[in-house]
């Protein structure tokens, strides 16, 4: 009832921001004497950290080096912790070739690589120079940000304390803020851009390397110290997503880990912070126990344990409402600010239910700090994009600030071979003995189910023990090399 709830709360505050056309209002500009426009341009550094991203470097290269802003105003810092020669090389000289373009952009890699991605960007806030810039862009290495990204964003910080993430994840990672919950299957938004606490990390700390979900950590702590946040909906930015099974179940176990995690370190600062009761409750109960607790305990117990063993044991009966109404609002409540999303609810469900052995399994790790808790394991990025994508880069002039594109041609053959390359490995199919064990029960209870005539019981069981049994064999996405 409480999860059922907290969807309606957020469908309803979602309607409510359509219906009323509520936006973000960025204040007035100013003129820039260098360039002649009018608008506010102050001091911005973008940061691309990335580790072996060889699939995707030259695209989120050429995307941030394209941003539309003076380039006296604008440093962009190429973050490489790979530790594979090849990949330091390419990188390095990629960041040659668009510095004889005219950007005002560097290469830096670090010697001890430690803290993962957190320890990388803290790593680079000590650089001297860094204090001369007031605002810090971060974008992920499969990053393709629009040339009018700085302008959509920078001016909402304006005499503001703010934050501003859209992620591609099914919900943005802030969910704290009580934002919509987005059920959309396409690329998502996954920037970050921050006034970074003053730099110094006085305020709240700075970047920490504590859990695998350090903007989340940072997010949350700024959150207490009662900064202000802005959700830029129509603040657009593509990035890829997971083709495979595998690398999917990596990043996933990471995104619900690492809260777990987190909530066991923040617990007593929420607690004794100077935020409301709440927003505490708010944050405690809703955020953290609710969506990243309960659901995956529930959609793990409910579906793959309690309700096919009920068709074993003919005295136990699940009543119609709590296999079917309660799961059945939720989704609906779910998809509801996203109708686009309506066709793809059945195999949505499925499919959610079937990661919920993966979730849960973080969840317990990240909770008790068992093994896998610490585990980072980089997305696997395969560097499709879409000659679509790719003519987006070259829309501007290349005369533009002194800034040029690669020839677009030159760009699809390094693609095309790329994929030639990785079509020639050869690649398999993994067994997953948990999801093939349950595929086994739900299937052996589909049957019972069929025996007894419990009809509504049985479709379910079907379809999901189906559901488990393709995921069980890797057949859904691409296989690994």
């Amino acid at each position: 009832m409480i999860q059922s709830l907290d969807r309606l709360i957020l469908c309803l505050g979602c309607f409510w921001i359509r219906f009323k056309k509520i936006k973000p209002v960025p204040k007035e500009g100013s003129f820039d004497p260098e360039t002649g426009e009018t608008g506010y341009f102050p001091m911005v550094l973008v940061q691309i950290p990335m580790c072996n991203e060889k699939e995707v470097y030259q695209t989120s290269i050429a995307a941030v080096c394209n941003l539309d802003w003076p380039k006296s105003k604008m440093l962009i810092q190429i973050l490489d912790d790979s530790d594979d020669p090849t990949t330091q090389f390419l990188i390095k000289e990629e960041v040659h070739k668009w510095q004889q373009e005219g950007a005002n952009i560097v290469y830096r890699h670090r010697v001890i690589r430690d803290g993962y991605k957190a320890g990388n960007l803290k790593s680079a806030m000590n650089c001297s120079y860094v204090k001369d810039y007031e605002f810090v862009a971060i974008f992920d290495a499969d990053f393709q940000p629009t040339p009018d990204f700085l302008k959509r964003t920078v001016p909402h910080f304006k005499a503001r304390w703010s934050f501003v993430n859209k992620d591609e994840n099914l919900l943005t990672r802030l969910q704290n803020i009580n934002l919509s919950f987005h059920f959309e299957v396409e690329q998502q938004v996954n920037s970050v851009f921050i006034n970074f606490f003053g730099f110094n990390g006085t305020a709240a700390g700075g970047w920490l390397e504590r859990t695998t979900v350090e903007d989340m950590d940072i997010a949350v702590r700024a959150h207490l110290h009662g900064w202000k946040f802005i959700f830029l909906n129509d603040v657009e930015c593509q990035c890829e997503l997971p083709e495979s099974y595998e690398a999917y179940r990596k990043q996933q176990h990471r995104w619900h880990s690492g809260p777990m995690q987190l909530f066991r370190l923040c617990l007593p600062a929420i607690i004794k912070s100077k935020i409301s009761i709440g927003k505490k409750f708010n944050l405690i109960f809703l955020f953290f126990l609710l969506r990243k607790l309960i659901l995956p305990f529930y959609s793990f117990t409910l579906f793959c344990i309690i309700l096919p063993m009920t068709m074993f044991i003919p005295e136990a009966e699940l009543p119609a409402w709590v296999v079917c109404y309660i799961p059945a609002t939720m989704s609906f409540l779910n998809i509801l600010p996203a109708p686009k999303a309506f066709p793809f609810i059945v195999p949505y469900l499925l499919f959610e239910n079937t990661m919920s052995v993966t979730k849960f399994n973080a969840m317990i790790s990240g909770l008790f700090q068992l093994g896998s808790a610490y585990e980072w394991v980089v997305t696997k990025k395969s560097g499709r994009s879409s000659e679509g994508d790719l003519t987006s880069l070259v829309e501007k002039p290349k005369h533009q600030r002194g800034v040029s594109v690669p020839d677009l041609d030159e760009m699809k053959e390094e693609i095309r071979q790329q994929e030639q390359k990785v079509s020639r490995k050869k690649k398999h199919n993994r067994i997953y003995t948990k999801e093939l064990a349950l595929a086994f029960l739900l299937l052996t209870a589909a049957a019972r189910s069929l025996l007894s005539a419990q009809g509504i019981h049985f479709y379910f069981l079907l379809f999901q023990g189906v559901s488990f049994l393709l995921v069980g064999l890797d057949l859904i996405g691409e296989q690994v090399e």
